[in-house]
């Protein structure tokens, strides 16, 4: 392990106090906002999002799909049952195991979650609007520090 000087163990301290005094109730607003374009906009909840969000990123069955979101199979069948029947995804036998359904999202699927992508998108930018070009750089090196030291260790 790692010896850290005093002065250097406080700042750590310091740092990681703010992260979760912050980043927990930023992220919360961001996906209270997520979830509001959803519904209000496209009448969807927020698991059918998600759903859509699992699916525009590769996991493309039932299956993949209970095991991310830790739920049952018969409830993503359910949802994505609901899905379907809006025309946002589509299934497809797989050619080489019939016995696998394939999930995709559909043209409307995919112009859906483009769009509640670009709302919230809107919103930060918005929000971010006072920041000086400073305090914007400030951030996103703040930000790629932080994914860097956690994509290190």
């Amino acid at each position: 392990m790692t010896q850290i000087d005093p002065p250097t163990r406080d700042l750590t301290q310091e740092a990681i106090e703010h992260f979760w005094e912050t980043f927990p109730a930023i992220w919360n607003q961001i996906k209270a906002n997520i979830r509001k374009i959803a519904l209000e906009q496209f009448d969807i909840s927020v698991e059918q999002f998600h759903i859509l969000r699992h699916i525009s990123k590769g996991i493309a069955s039932v299956s993949e799909l209970a095991e991310v979101k830790q739920i049952s199979r018969s409830g993503v069948s359910q949802a994505v049952d609901v899905l379907v029947e809006r025309g946002l995804i589509s299934r497809r036998q797989d050619a080489g195991d019939r016995r696998f359904i394939q999930l995709e999202l559909t043209a409307s699927g995919a112009e859906m979650l483009q769009t509640i992508g670009q709302t919230n998108r809107a919103w930060m930018a918005e929000k971010m609007a006072d920041l000086s070009p400073d305090e914007l750089r400030l951030i996103s090196q703040a930000l790629e520090i932080l994914d860097q030291t956690f994509k290190s260790g």
